[in-house]
């Protein structure tokens, strides 16, 4: 129940905060850029909120149990992307004069229909990014208040729709900027509480893991996914009735929805492609995707997925429009490197500690629900319960956060890029894609979010960033080389994505270079469009495009006066 009371609460200050941006939403520019009139400081926490999703609230320190210490990659990628973009893209980006990144392509090369599959682009990372967050929230949402999943779906569809329908940009950055705050407390407060009440023997078995092989108490497991289970020897478990079965030796498919308890001292069974938690392999400080075998492969994969992908994201991308000037949009960029630096430091705390306190948590094949299952572990009454309840709402913000920025440039991408429309052409369009993607939603429950927000950073890594770099930095870039570029970065990203998904099971590297195919698509699609460009003519106007582009404000003033 306080866990429904905190979601509740969250809900409420969303839409109230929201409805601080309805008065001044007169335009598409008050709808899509808040007017321009952000400020640096309240933009980077805005840029923090959207950004800080639920694969990094709950996901980072889930995929640490499932997969291992090697996991905390994935917060150094996120961060080092803002470097990237803080070098590269930032100023560049806002000097464009552009409301959306395909808007920036047409003003950049003159390419209707560079811009009209910019727009696709969009709303493809954007649902990739989108499902995994609604997902999220249904999930957290049935394990602490024992409602439906489709409940939390819906919930999150609802209120983002409503928010951003009423108040646009201006709305969606009152919220994201306050939810930063809140996630910021929200996670330190209760890791601090949970490192003091574990006590020292927990602190001391988080520090030094080694590998589970027998359960220490009776353990539920409720398996919210279908999965393989791994039993190397027979062994008894009970039903929820009570009813006592055999698991023999081999491989046995548990049905989602199914509760199977082990008794204490029961051998812990393995699960079908993942590691045993402070085994050998987990232990390991690099990342082995798809149990390859292949740790360095495969951490250099997610790297540069999310290192790149981070500068081609359109919905952080987006916020620097936002800015007064260029400057403002680097000094956006430089405060969110260190605001997200400072919140990356704790998933491994929740991570190390779910490892010794939940460690079963990884054969119900649904391991995101980890940080909000650590507190009741450690003390069963009302502290506990408050915690849990502050880490639920803590979740829920970052839902929302994330769904208010990609839902905007969704809608964006609709009623502004591929068809001309105004003020309430974009509101419809943010209640039917939200629609939409509760629908989806509704069906990728046994997806992880990671994995499909790890998709989504690809397909921006092989489309966006090389549209952006050669834009923004090479003057021979024609409209002809970035069109090229941007659809083979979209199609060898989309058919690995679409390979892993549907496709037989592939050995070794293979398998690592399709599951994540940034660190081949991304150099594919930067090759293409120059080597189509060379190939072809800058227009005759590409020098004073790429002046405006890095002439500071006051240096274009100064010569306009002149």
């Amino acid at each position: 129940m306080s866990a429904a009371v905190a979601v509740a609460l969250i809900v409420l200050l969303t839409l109230l905060i929201g409805l601080r941006g309805v008065a001044a939403m007169r335009t598409t520019s008050d709808f899509l850029v808040a007017s321009r009139q952000v400020s640096p400081l309240v933009n980077s926490a805005a840029v923090s909120g959207e950004y800080l999703s639920a694969a990094s609230f709950l996901g980072v320190a889930g995929i640490m149990v499932s997969d291992g210490v090697g996991a905390l990659w994935y917060p150094v990628g996120f961060t080092a992307g803002y470097i990237a973009m803080l070098v590269l893209v930032a100023a560049p980006l806002r000097r464009s004069g552009a409301l959306t990144v395909p808007d920036f392509a047409e003003a950049r090369l003159a390419s209707p229909g560079l811009r009209r599959v910019a727009a696709v682009v969009v709303l493809i990372i954007a649902g990739l990014y989108l499902v995994p967050q609604f997902r999220t929230a249904g999930l957290v949402l049935s394990v602490v208040s024992g409602t439906p999943y489709w409940v939390g779906v819906v919930l999150a569809g609802a209120v983002v729709s409503a928010t951003l329908a009423l108040g646009g940009m201006r709305a969606a950055t009152y919220v994201q900027a306050f939810q930063f705050c809140l996630k910021l407390t929200l996670f330190i407060v209760p890791a601090v509480w949970l490192l003091l009440q574990a006590g020292p023997s927990v602190r001391h078995d988080a520090l030094h893991p080694v590998e589970i092989t027998r359960f220490a108490e009776d353990t539920p497991v409720v398996f919210q996914v279908d999965v393989v289970l791994e039993v190397g020897e027979p062994t008894p478990v009970r039903g929820p009735d009570g009813a006592v079965s055999l698991l023999p030796a081999g491989e046995h498919e548990i049905t989602a929805g199914r509760t199977v308890v082990f008794g204490s001292g029961a051998p812990v069974p393995g699960l079908r492609g993942a590691d045993v938690p402070g085994g050998h392999d987990w232990r390991r400080p690099l990342l082995d995707l798809e149990n390859a075998e292949h740790p360095l492969l495969g951490t250099w994969a997610v790297l540069v997925a999310t290192m790149f992908g981070t500068m081609g994201l359109p919905h952080v991308l987006v916020r620097f429009h936002t800015s007064p000037d260029g400057r403002s949009a680097r000094r956006t960029a430089a405060l969110t490197v260190v605001l997200l630096g400072v919140f990356y430091l704790f998933p491994g705390i929740y991570g190390a500690l779910g490892r010794v306190l939940v460690p079963h948590l990884y054969l119900s094949g649904v391991t995101d629900v980890l940080v909000v299952a650590l507190p009741t572990r450690v003390d069963t009454g009302w502290q506990g319960t408050l915690f849990t309840a502050l880490l639920t709402g803590g979740a829920f913000a970052a839902f929302l956060a994330t769904s208010l920025g990609l839902l905007l440039v969704v809608s964006g991408a609709i009623s502004h890029d591929l068809a001309a429309g105004g003020l309430g052409q974009l509101r419809v369009a943010v209640v039917l894609a939200a629609a939409v993607v509760v629908l989806l939603a509704l069906q990728a429950a046994h997806l992880a979010a990671g994995t499909l927000v790890t998709w989504g950073f690809s397909v921006a890594a092989a489309t966006f960033c090389p549209l952006l770099v050669l834009g923004i930095w090479w003057r021979r870039l024609t409209s002809a080389g970035a069109l090229s570029g941007v659809l083979v970065g979209l199609t060898a990203s989309s058919a690995a994505i679409a390979a892993t998904l549907f496709g037989p099971p592939l050995p070794g590297w293979l398998a690592i270079l399709v599951a994540q195919p940034a660190p081949w698509a991304v150099p594919l699609a930067f090759a293409t469009m120059v080597v189509v460009s060379l190939r072809g003519y800058p227009p005759p106007w590409a020098e004073a495009a790429m002046l405006r582009l890095h002439l500071d404000e006051e240096s274009r003033s100064a010569q306009r006066v002149r």
